[in-house]
């Protein structure tokens, strides 16, 4: 089980990756945006280059943070954190709203971390008194 905690550390971060990647990019379609607003046609698409901007930007946002908590993720897995499990478990449910791909982590995920083995793994070690 120690291998599939390691795959999904790996595959989360690439989708968190992924993620800010999409999040970057819509950052600069908000700015190609904002520049047609504040162009010399500004007062004519005035309204549609605002609202484009706006979505765009907060689209950016919420894709920047949404990757980075997958990142987060993924490292806490990497180091067998029992805060790293929950919070996993958690962008598991979203992600299976994701067609196709986050379907396919998330149901992994839920699979690695809620059987037996994966849940022992996550487990605090109990400190011994020398």
């Amino acid at each position: 089980m120690e291998r599939h905690v390691t795959v999904l550390g790996i595959l989360t971060s690439l989708w968190g990756g992924i993620a800010m990647l999409v999040g970057v990019s819509l950052l600069l379609l908000s700015a190609g945006a904002l520049a047609i607003l504040w162009g010399p046609d500004g007062a004519a698409v005035g309204f549609a280059a605002g609202l484009t901007a706006g979505a765009f930007a907060g689209l950016g946002l919420f894709a920047l943070l949404w990757g980075g908590v997958n990142v987060w993720s993924a490292v806490l897995l990497r180091r067998h954190a029992p805060a790293g499990r929950i919070l996993a478990l958690a962008l598991a449910v979203v992600n299976l709203l994701v067609l196709p791909f986050g379907t396919g982590l998330g149901a992994y995920a839920l699979w690695v971390l809620l059987t037996h083995d994966g849940r022992r793994l996550f487990e605090p070690t109990p400190h011994v008194a020398t």
